[in-house]
């Protein structure tokens, strides 16, 4: 088994979209980034990077790279994905985005399936747990949004 654990964060401004899951959220501010922003889906490409030992997601799709200025997420997943080595299978995903508004509750069953689709797992193996930060610090302060995955590779050859 192999364990691997993603983090991105991104600031919110007012006017831009904001994305989460492949999802679009209806909220008055989104995500400055130079892709489509969609932090929880960053920080999924990251931990299945960790757990592969291929790198991070700066360096797979760099953020100087004109090819990824705008970049659907949800593509680079699914191409992050095929990278991964074929003795390893994805067992399952547990994630958290901590964002202080708009609640995200009536959104986690469509990101679990958007999730489950690109990863090429089962839905029940896709987790999604929305938090707040409790109005402390900038992603309380709704400045900004934050998110964390856990992934577990497991031997494809069992």
């Amino acid at each position: 088994m192999r364990i691997g654990h993603g983090w991105d964060l991104h600031r919110l401004e007012e006017g831009l979209p904001l994305v989460i899951g492949g999802v679009a959220i209806p909220f008055e501010k989104g995500c400055v980034a130079h892709s489509d922003g969609d932090v929880l889906i960053h920080a999924v490409i990251d931990a299945l990077l960790g757990a592969a030992a291929l790198g991070n997601i700066g360096k797979l799709f760099p953020d100087n790279d004109p090819r990824y200025r705008g970049a659907d997420s949800r593509a680079l997943l699914r191409q992050t994905v095929s990278l991964l080595p074929s003795r390893w299978r994805i067992a399952n995903i547990d994630t958290t985005v901590v964002l202080q508004a708009p609640k995200l509750n009536p959104f986690t069953d469509a990101i679990r399936a958007n999730l489950a689709v690109d990863l090429q797992i089962d839905i029940e193996a896709v987790s999604v747990k929305p938090k707040t930060h409790e109005k402390v610090d900038s992603v309380g302060r709704g400045e900004a949004v934050e998110a964390f995955a856990v992934v577990l590779l497991e031997s494809a050859e069992s």
